[in-house]
């Protein structure tokens, strides 16, 4: 799924290829999920961006827009798989452009797209496209400088990029204080800060060396402070980099979190420490213990899974217990070879995350990101719409104040179980 570094990337092409530019006509597709959930139509989109003059392009955490020369402004969000695409700039991965079939680069309108529009010369072509149609298209009715005074910029909070003045050590440090959920739920929370998302929290967290399911209101001034530099370290180094991997720190987590699974894939950093995944409430993070240590409470029920190598992985059950016992050679492997084929397989179906392509260099000054973070569907909808009151940091915390045993009330407040969704993957999904 997009996050900050993706939507400053789009942003960046926008800012190029659109801003000072008259829209000489635009058509959309009616589409009751990209329009419709969010109070529009795709003829009123049309409408609304045909003939006017886009004065900038602006950017909070996963949401960007256009300010036009009158309102209202389109106000746009990726949800999983929501890209723009530019004729004749590569704007989106490497890999996107990889599993297209032939024709389709060059086709025009892409596919799936919901919008497009033409300037006036020179002459811009530009498309919205999103294959599975969790993205949204609003029209915010307001001045151009007070869209983010609007729904939905104002339900969420501040980016860690653009709004140094608001996202401030103090600031983070009363939103952690004033909630008892995981630390890394906290994060993830669109209402509390704006674009972080599953791979951008892992890296921040393991910077700073903080377990991602301890307790947010657990943590001292000093870790803290650790957590807020990590922030602005990450973000700042990723939106400066637009998302693009191949210009990541060597040292970052990111560069060897992908392999769950997957066949030949590091279980350790360079430095040695060995890498495992948590899983809570159907959310996965990958962390190294060695490095990110508890120093406070801990959501109940965490099952850590370590990563395995080839050449640690014990090609089954009997095969691991035979190992431990010396027993190995005693192993028919006639009798075990299509058992042993089925648990592999299975392993592979397991893997939730694959890792990006390195070797994605496409535009010029600017090269591409490689990004795969495999998210479930309930994890891709929750920064889908503005945040509420009650928002899903609250249901986080009746779900693990439930775990902890806190009373009947808490327990019925909770009690509704979410529903269950399958694993998706982007489009833009990579693989080295």
């Amino acid at each position: 799924m997009p996050e900050i570094a993706e939507i400053a990337r789009i942003v960046h092409f926008l800012r190029i290829h659109l801003v000072g530019k008259t829209i000489k006509n635009a058509t959309a597709i009616e589409d009751a999920n990209v329009f419709g959930k969010v109070g529009t139509t795709g003829p009123e989109v049309a409408a609304a961006l045909s003939g006017k003059k886009v004065i900038s392009a602006g950017t909070q955490g996963k949401y960007f827009w256009l300010e036009l020369d009158q309102p209202p402004h389109p106000v746009m969000h990726f949800g999983m798989t929501g890209w723009i695409h530019i004729k004749g700039e590569k704007t989106a991965y490497t890999n996107y452009y990889k599993k297209m079939k032939p024709g389709e680069l060059d086709a025009w309108p892409p596919k799936y797209w919901k919008f497009q529009l033409q300037t006036e010369d020179p002459v811009v072509e530009i498309a919205f496209t999103d294959p599975r149609r969790f993205g949204r298209v609003r029209l915010v009715d307001c001045p151009g400088g007070s869209i983010r005074k609007h729904s939905p910029l104002v339900e969420n909070g501040p980016d860690p990029v653009v709004d140094v003045d608001v996202f401030t050590e103090d600031f983070l440090k009363k939103r952690m204080r004033s909630r008892h959920v995981p630390i890394k739920a906290l994060l993830l929370d669109q209402s509390v800060i704006s674009g972080i998302g599953n791979w951008v929290a892992d890296e921040v967290l393991y910077q700073a060396k903080l377990h991602p399911e301890q307790y947010c209101d657990d943590f001292d001034d000093t870790r803290v402070k650790k957590l807020y530099d990590s922030i602005r370290y990450v973000c700042e180094t990723a939106v400066d980099k637009l998302g693009d991997s191949d210009e990541f720190p060597d040292h970052w987590l990111f560069n060897y979190r992908w392999g769950k699974g997957a066949k030949g894939a590091a279980s350790h950093l360079p430095s040695g420490e060995k890498l495992a995944f948590l899983t809570v409430g159907g959310r996965t993070s990958c962390y190294a213990p060695a490095v990110q240590k508890i120093s406070g409470r801990i959501v109940p029920g965490v099952k850590e899974d370590p990563m395995e190598s080839d050449q640690e992985k014990p090609k089954s059950k009997k095969a691991a217990k035979a190992k431990s016992s010396g027993e190995g050679k005693k192993i028919q492997p006639k009798k075990r070879k299509s058992k042993v084929k089925e648990e592999e397989e299975e392993e592979d179906e397991e893997s939730e995350e694959e890792k990006p392509s390195k070797k994605n260099k496409t535009t010029p000054g600017k090269t591409s990101s490689a990004r795969s973070i495999g998210k479930s569907l309930e994890e891709a909808s929750e920064e889908d719409e503005k945040p509420t009151k009650k928002s899903k940091l609250g249901l986080v915390e009746k779900q693990y104040a439930r775990s902890n045993g806190r009373g009947t009330e808490d327990e019925r407040i909770a009690s509704s179980k979410p529903e269950e969704v399958g694993r998706l993957r982007s489009g833009r999904l990579q693989g080295k």
